[in-house]
């Protein structure tokens, strides 16, 4: 069973924090040359060389990039093929919440959040997808759902849609790809402390009520995504498409 990444080349979209930083750091860890993309380049630049050091992978880079539209999509993905020749593996981590009640969401929060989490994660895996299909590569893309993918959460109505559709388009393509062996999965974080979800921490009260809730009595480390990224973008997960697989410390089973 072979979990190595060496030679492969990887876009980490939200790479540079939170949970997208654990899971680079895992594929460095691996082997692979890992592109952490995001709009702010000095954060990708201090991420970069963190996960080298404790890697020991120098093929750790930091491209700048707004994904919000599909020029600039575009744009990236023809970058990371100049520097490192094509795509092996993508991770779409890209993110953004808007915590408003449902009666008081307005059409701007709604397409905001939709845009960010729903259409620009297709319009990369699309991208990346077509020069994987030019280039005959055997590719892996590693969509990231939610456990609003599964529930439906107070203040979170655009976001549970969407990261709902994630589970969805991820079936669909993953069935229409296979046959150019390309795979597509999601995973599905549970409760991570990061820079998005900072607001939800504050709540003392409703952290009680997520706790209570984890068999495992611990809210995660973005470093505990590690090992399911590896394993959904190597060749062991070869015969694994259009599945999610939950990283939640056992919330869902309750």
């Amino acid at each position: 069973m072979n979990f190595s990444l060496k030679g492969k080349t990887a876009i980490v979209v939200g790479g540079g924090t939170g949970l997208g930083f654990g899971m680079s750091t895992g594929l460095a860890q691996a082997g692979a040359n890992v592109v952490l993309v995001s709009r702010r380049q000095n954060v990708l630049d201090e991420a970069a060389a963190k996960i080298a050091e404790a890697t020991g992978n120098e093929n750790v880079i930091g491209v700048s990039a707004d994904i919000t539209s599909i020029e600039n999509i575009n744009t990236l993905v023809a970058k990371v093929c100049e520097i490192y020749g094509q795509v092996d593996i993508l991770i779409n981590g890209a993110g953004v919440n808007k915590r408003v009640s449902a009666i008081d969401f307005t059409e701007t929060d709604w397409d905001i959040v939709q845009d960010t989490q729903l259409k620009y994660v297709f319009f990369l895996c699309q991208a990346v997808a077509r020069q994987m299909i030019e280039k005959g590569i055997k590719g892996k893309i590693i969509n990231i759902a939610s456990l609003t993918s599964e529930l439906g959460l107070p203040n979170m109505i655009s976001y549970c849609a969407a990261k709902g559709a994630i589970v969805q388009i991820t079936k669909a393509m993953a069935g229409e790809w296979a046959e150019y062996g390309i795979n597509v999965n999601a995973i599905g974080p549970g409760y991570y402390l990061t820079e998005m979800t900072a607001p939800l921490f504050e709540d003392e009260k409703r952290v009680a009520e997520l706790f209570s809730r984890i068999p495992q009595k611990k809210f995660g480390d973005p470093i505990d995504l590690a090992g399911a990224a590896v394993y959904l973008a190597s060749e062991a997960s070869d015969y694994v498409t259009g599945q999610v697989l939950y990283v939640d410390g056992g919330f869902l089973c309750r």
